[in-house]
């Protein structure tokens, strides 16, 4: 196995999802949604639903992007969510609108077995990003999608790119360890516009466009710019890179890291949220026709 794998596979597995990785998204539910919501339109422009289609949805986790979804192929459509994780599904399936044409199920589109020529559209709002054989995944979800199906989903472009990693982890720098190779299944594997391209292309689709989507980000709630500062360093010890890497550190590590982490934070604008760049590929292609 490639280094990389070895490393992806510390980092990022189904029993952390189902363990205190979706422990700490469903408790940051609210404030998670609210910072990749502007993504998931864009890729939901992007994809076009339509009513009747039928969609599958990758790595649902909540189900904000199911729910939305949902409405735009209601009523004769159908939404069909995955995700790996039990207690983020709970949640969506307490949170989801009555009667919504919606099924969620608990399982890895890189292997569930999924019904062949069925959907007109893949969709996913950072989900598809932790595959270990990224190729062998999407060329299993294609085959899920009719002749001539849609894929469409949103992706993170590079850490250094990215406020919500760039600013805790270069807080950070010689403090701990640095993070995995970027290749390694996670959330920034997908950045190098050209591997992503060769996936795809590997994988069997055609059409490949890749955008380049930039955003600020609301990261951390407060009603006072202080209490905003305060919460954007709690989040990002609880989720995310940071909480990850400080998992195991010492307390006075810990407290040194905090410090540092809220002066970068206090560089960017926000009074109620702290306002940090977002960069993602907006990702759409086609399953070819017979």
């Amino acid at each position: 196995m490639h280094e990389a794998e070895v490393a992806g596979k510390q980092v990022y597995n189904v029993s952390d999802w189902n363990g205190s990785s979706g422990e700490r998204w469903v408790a940051n539910q609210v404030r998670l949604d609210a910072m990749l919501d502007v993504f998931g339109a864009e890729a939901i422009a992007a994809a076009a639903p339509r009513a009747g289609e039928r969609v599958l949805d990758v790595g649902c986790g909540a189900g904000a992007t199911s729910f939305a979804l949902a409405h735009r192929v209601a009523p004769t459509g159908q939404v069909t969510a995955l995700d790996i994780s039990a207690s983020l599904l709970d949640l969506a399936r307490r949170m989801a609108p009555a009667d919504a044409p919606i099924t969620f199920e608990r399982a890895d589109a890189a292997a569930a077995p999924l019904p062949a020529r069925t959907f007109d559209l893949l969709f996913s709002r950072f989900g598809v990003m932790f595959f270990e054989a990224p190729v062998a995944a999407f060329a299993h979800m294609r085959r899920a999608l009719k002749p001539g199906g849609r894929l469409a989903f949103v992706c993170w472009r590079g850490a250094a790119e990215n406020d919500w990693v760039r600013l805790p982890m270069g807080a950070i720098a010689g403090m701990i360890p640095p993070p995995p190779v970027p290749d390694a299944p996670g959330p920034f594997s997908f950045g190098d516009e050209a591997r992503l391209e060769r996936i795809l292309n590997d994988a069997g689709f055609a059409d490949i466009a890749i955008l380049p989507f930039d955003h600020d980000i609301p990261f951390g709630q407060g009603e006072t710019r202080e209490a905003a500062l305060d919460d954007a360093v709690a989040m990002a010890f609880e989720v995310g890179p940071l909480s990850r890497a400080l998992e195991d550190q010492p307390q006075d590590i810990r407290t040194a890291a905090a410090s540092a982490v809220r002066k970068a934070f206090a560089q960017r604008p926000g009074e109620t949220s702290v306002m940090i760049e977002g960069a993602a590929w907006i990702v759409t292609a086609r399953n070819p026709v017979d």
